[in-house]
């Protein structure tokens, strides 16, 4: 993008589109437009109403730096701050998950099976989104959500209160800051990815997502191993227990929940896609 050229909106867009196709970028042409929205301060209406206005110095030197950025497969997430879920707005940086859609099915399915839920846990709460989510949905419900990073625990407060949400916050690993405590509804989307996968996946996740939030052992069900026989105690009766899970790690959960005899009504659900995203059962009544 030579400095001496005039840079229209139109030529802007369509230089980018290219040189981002070439860096290996699915949707460039629509990446390129949500870069040029941040320079320069337009939605993408205003762009095309501006297509032949020269950008400025000013704009023009932040959206190369952004251009630039993306082509080392930063995600455009971090590049813009922000992703949205759930119908709401999160702040991402690398300290956590950019939220992703396919997790927006836990969410639904969470709503589904416990619609009159008044205390909820999210585990491994990262961005927030799950729990700012639910609080949105539940309003008369008591959210608490866990994790065990501090910088994690800092952006889902801050997208806690950007959103207007009520929740509680606790560090900890998994279940052990609620000690004594029981929900009606306990979500989690833990780490999945096995971790000799880690090193095959899409740069924007291998080298900016937190390894931690996704690196969930030898064939990725570690967490599961504790998560599922261990949240019974902490349910109230016909209480839920909702997780996502990976590709193809729906059957191997589901049969954790089995081998614990301590759930009822197993479900599970499928993501947009058509892929099995969701396992959860019901607490069994103890008689």
């Amino acid at each position: 993008m030579a400095p001496q050229e005039q840079w229209t909106t139109i030529k802007v867009l369509a230089w980018t589109k290219d040189y981002l196709g070439t860096k290996g970028i699915e949707n460039a042409r629509l990446e390129a437009e949500w870069l040029l929205c941040a320079a320069t301060g337009l939605d993408r209406v205003g762009l095309y109403l501006h297509f032949d206005k020269p950008l400025n110095d000013d704009e023009l030197a932040a959206f190369r730096a952004m251009v630039a950025r993306r082509a080392r497969r930063e995600p455009l997430q971090h590049i813009l701050g922000t992703q949205e879920f759930c119908g709401l707005e999160f702040q991402v940086s690398p300290d956590v998950l950019i939220p992703r859609h396919d997790t927006e099915t836990l969410v639904t399915e969470a709503l589904a099976r416990s619609p009159e839920a008044r205390s909820v846990l999210d585990i491994g709460t990262g961005s927030g989104c799950i729990a700012v989510a639910l609080a949105h949905s539940l309003p008369n419900a008591a959210v608490t959500a866990i994790d065990i990073s501090p910088a994690a625990l800092e952006m889902a407060r801050r997208n806690a209160e950007r959103n207007g949400a009520t929740v509680e916050f606790l560090a900890g690993s998994l279940l052990e800051p609620v000690a004594g405590r029981s929900f009606d509804l306990i979500v989690s989307n833990p780490p999945y990815i096995p971790s000799t996968d880690i090193d095959r996946l899409e740069p924007e996740v291998r080298d900016f997502d937190p390894r931690g939030a996704l690196d969930g052992g030898a064939d990725g069900l570690d967490l599961y191993r504790i998560l599922i026989p261990g949240a019974p105690a902490h349910l109230n009766p016909s209480g839920w227990l909702l997780v996502e899970v990976g590709i193809g790690q729906a059957p191997a959960v589901a049969e954790l929940f089995k081998k614990t005899q301590e759930y009822d009504h197993p479900i599970t659900a499928c993501d947009p896609g058509g892929i099995e995203r969701v396992v959860g059962a019901q607490r069994k009544d103890v008689s």
